[in-house]
C-alpha cells in the first residue's frame, strides 16, 4: 500500500496521521508520504518523526471579500496542480486527509486524478475544510460519536476513534518513563496545559497544589508548556523544596502516554487527541476546553465524556483555584468515584482505531 497523508497547522491535524503512518507501515509494509506547509507544525514534527515531507504553499480561505481571499484562491489552484505531480510521481492507492487547510487542495486533486480518498475527522464538531471535502470523497472517518450529523451525507461516515489511542493504549502495562521518578505507591495527579500551556489553567492549578499536597496523598506530575515554565518553577519553589518527593514540574514530556498510564487523574484540556489517549487507557479527568478553538469544538469533545461520567467539565468561565482545588481534593480522595470514571473513559475508548482506519484505507482501494 502506498499512502500520502495530508493535513497539517497544528498538532490535532499531525498526530493522529503520524500514529496511522507508523501503524501502516508496520502492519501493511505501507510507503508513505506526507503534504503540508512550509508554515504549519508539520514542518517541523513530520520529518522529526522520520517521515519525508512535502510542502506546498497554501494559506486559509476568509469568508469575505478581500486581497487576501483572492491570493487564498489562488494559491488553492496552484496547489491543486503541485499535489497533481505529487500523485503522478507517487503513485498512491489511497490519499487520506487529516484535517487542515492544505488538505483541501491535496484531496481535490488526488480525486481529480481518480485515487480513491478518506479524511479523517478529530473533534465532535468537524472543522471545515473536512465538511467541504466529505461532498467529494469515498470515507469520512470519525473519532466521535454524534459527528455524523454535522456531515451533509451521514452515510459515508463511519465511527474508527482517532489513531492516537491505538499508540496510547500500548503504554498500558509499560515501565513508567525514567523521569521523573515517582512513587509507586502513591497515587498520580497529571496535569497538562499543552505544549505551550495555557495561562488561566495553570494560573489555578498551580494555586490549587498546595491543599492538594497537604490534604491528599497523591504525587503530582505538572507539564507546565514551555511558555510558563520558568515563571512557574520561581512561584512554586517552597513547595517543591517542601515536598520534593510529590511535586514534579516539567515544561514538556515526550512520552505523555506513559505518564497518562501510571495516572490516577488527570487535568487537562479538551483537544481530541489528548481524550483519545485517556480514554483508550481510562483515565478519569477534569477538562478544562479552551474557549479560543473554532465552532468552540473543545466544549463539545469535553461534553461526550462528561455525559458518560468520564469527566468533570469546568468552562474556563467557572475556574477559579477555589471551584479547582475542591474538586482536585474531593476526587483524590474518593478512589470509588475514580474507579467509577476510569470505567467509565475506558468504554469510550478505542484503543484499536488505528486498525479500523486502516481497514477502511483497505477497503476504499479494492
Amino acid at each position: 500500500m502506498r499512502v500520502i497523508f495530508t493535513g497539517g497547522g497544528t498538532g490535532g491535524h499531525i498526530y493522529p496521521a503520524l500514529a496511522l503512518a507508523r501503524y501502516v507501515q508496520a502492519h501493511e509494509g505501507a510507503e508513505v508520504l506526507f503534504v503540508g506547509t512550509e508554515q504549519g507544525m508539520e514542518k517541523q514534527i513530520v520529518p522529526a518523526a522520520g517521515f519525508e515531507l512535502h510542502t506546498i504553499p497554501v494559506m486559509g480561505l476568509e469568508r469575505r471579500l478581500s486581497l487576501r481571499l483572492g491570493r487564498a484562491v489562488f494559491l488553492a489552484a496552484a496547489a491543486v496542480l503541485r499535489a497533481r505531480r505529487l500523485i503522478r510521481s507517487f503513485r498512491p492507492d489511497v490519499v487520506v486527509g487529516t484535517g487542515g487547510y492544505v488538505a483541501g487542495p491535496v484531496v481535490l486533486a488526488a480525486r481529480l486524478a481518480g485515487v480513491p480518498t478518506v479524511i479523517h475527522e478529530q473533534n465532535a464538531i468537524p472543522g471545515l475544510t473536512n465538511v467541504w471535502l466529505s461532498r467529494i470523497v469515498d470515507r469520512v472517518c470519525l473519532s466521535m460519536p454524534g459527528s455524523e450529523q454535522y456531515f451533509p451525507n451521514p452515510r459515508k461516515t463511519i465511527l474508527t476513534g482517532n489513531p492516537r489511542a491505538t499508540e496510547a493504549a500500548q503504554a498500558a502495562g509499560a515501565s513508567p518513563p525514567p523521569q521523573p521518578v515517582l512513587q509507586p505507591r502513591l497515587p498520580l495527579l497529571l496535569c497538562v496545559g499543552g505544549s505551550h500551556g495555557a495561562l488561566k489553567l495553570n494560573e489555578a492549578f498551580a494555586g490549587s497544589l498546595r491543599r492538594v499536597l497537604t490534604e491528599t496523598k497523591a504525587q503530582v506530575v505538572y507539564i507546565t508548556g514551555r511558555r510558563y515554565y520558568e515563571e512557574l518553577n520561581r512561584q512554586l519553589t517552597e513547595l517543591q523544596q517542601q515536598y520534593p518527593e510529590r511535586l514534579h514540574l516539567l515544561p514538556y514530556h515526550d512520552q505523555l502516554p506513559l505518564l497518562l498510564a501510571r495516572a490516577d487523574l488527570m487535568v487537562s484540556r479538551a483537544g481530541a487527541t489528548t481524550l483519545a489517549e485517556l480514554t483508550a487507557l481510562g483515565v478519569p479527568c477534569i477538562v478544562i476546553p479552551s474557549p479560543n478553538v473554532t465552532n468552540n469544538h473543545q466544549e463539545h469533545n469535553a461534553r461526550l465524556l462528561a455525559d458518560h461520567d468520564a469527566a468533570v467539565l469546568i468552562r474556563e468561565h467557572e475556574l477559579t483555584t477555589t471551584v479547582l482545588a475542591a474538586q482536585l481534593v474531593a476526587l483524590l480522595n474518593d478512589q470509588q468515584r475514580l474507579q467509577a470514571m476510569a470505567a467509565a473513559s475506558q468504554r469510550l475508548g478505542m484503543p484499536d482505531a488505528a486498525a479500523r482506519m486502516t481497514a477502511v484505507m483497505r477497503d476504499v482501494c479494492r
